[in-house]
């Protein structure tokens, strides 16, 4: 009878659903992070390829053999500076033949006017006469010129990417000869939305990452902005250049950031807080007896690592970073190094007083 009532007593301790009144809320482990106040940046984040804004194809403007070459791939040469020589032997000879065809007119034309002067020839043959000289000097000058395309020099500054010609070629008149590059007019095109515009400003600063060179980031500016708007994309094409291009290289994919603004001071939560749901983000803020608040965040400025947000929060809140999928509103947790229920409840279980009582 004793035993009986023992059990019955036992039984009462349970509720309907067949779990211990004693039993304490299952709590969800989850870690915390201060919100605090530093510096954020509001930037614009898109993508380009890069491009050099002075890239020179440098051809041939006359022909002859090659018999000097100046230059090799990777050399970096200013303006005018010889590239190659080619055979002149030909038009040395032209120029000397237009100019001796030239000093002959000439001759003649001074004998002609003194006639002239004496009205002993006619205003026509005189102005025939005059005409000669005149071709015979563009002659001379077109000869001239053809000597001096057989010197073949950089059109612009900048390195020798590429050289198709070799010592002894025979060229021939607009032969592709080489590639020519200056790196430093290297720029970054990008397409920012219209509504942005507002934002931009000439100068404007930017950082340019590149995965083919590493973490490093490039600082950059806004050198141009379009004037116009264009009607299909609803994009300002804004072009990105550099202070030091460093290892970056045309036909480069790249990252661009651009810093719209600039707070000191702003109240920072981290990225890994933020919870999505549908297209409104929400952070889980961590209140009395360890119960947690869902809240919306409005996002003022956001950078890599941070959100600003417009209300809601202050300074010293502690925001759930891990943890918080699937976490409620309301919601019990548990923090690193607060006593797990479980090991708790098994600890009583196995105390010797709660041993003594169930032998009893």
């Amino acid at each position: 009878m004793a035993a009986m009532i023992g059990s019955g007593c036992r039984d009462s301790k349970k509720s309907a659903d067949g779990n211990s009144k004693s039993d304490t809320e299952a709590s969800i482990p989850v870690e915390v992070e201060a919100v605090r106040r530093g510096p954020i940046e509001s930037t614009l984040r898109t993508f380009a390829t890069l491009e050099a804004e002075q890239e020179v194809k440098v051809f041939a403007r006359t022909a002859n053999r090659v018999i000097e070459l100046k230059v090799e791939e990777g050399d970096h040469v200013r303006r005018d500076d010889v590239l190659v020589r080619l055979d002149d032997a030909n038009q040395k000879v032209a120029v000397a033949k237009a100019a001796n065809s030239l000093d002959k007119s000439r001759q003649e034309f001074g004998r002609l006017e003194a006639l002239h002067s004496q009205r002993l020839i006619s205003d026509q043959a005189f102005a025939d006469a005059r005409f000669e000289v005149r071709q015979l000097e563009l002659a001379l000058e077109d000869a001239q010129r053809e000597l001096d395309y057989t010197v073949i020099r950089a059109p612009i500054t900048g390195t020798l990417t590429r050289r198709i010609v070799k010592l002894g070629d025979l060229v021939s008149a607009n032969q592709h000869l080489f590639d020519l590059i200056d790196f430093t007019s290297t720029v970054a095109r990008v397409y920012v939305p219209e509504k942005s515009l507002a934002n931009l400003a000439l100068g404007q600063a930017a950082r340019v990452t590149a995965t083919a060179v590493g973490d490093q980031a490039f600082t950059a500016r806004v050198r141009r902005i379009a004037p116009v708007v264009d009607a299909k994309s609803g994009t300002v094409k804004v072009t990105i250049g550099f202070d030091d291009i460093g290892p970056l290289r045309p036909g480069m994919y790249v990252d661009v950031e651009l810093i719209l603004d600039t707070r000191a001071d702003a109240l920072l939560i981290s990225k890994r807080a933020l919870v999505l749901d549908g297209d409104q983000t929400y952070a889980f803020r961590l209140g009395a007896d360890r119960r947690v608040e869902r809240l919306l965040v409005e996002p003022r400025a956001t950078d890599r690592l941070n959100v600003e947000p417009t209300s809601g929060f202050k300074e010293g809140d502690q925001v759930v970073i891990a943890g918080q999928t699937g976490l409620k509103n309301g919601a019990k947790v548990r923090l690193p190094g607060d006593p797990d229920p479980e090991t708790e409840k098994k600890k009583d279980s196995a105390s010797p007083a709660a041993l003594s009582a169930s032998r009893e």
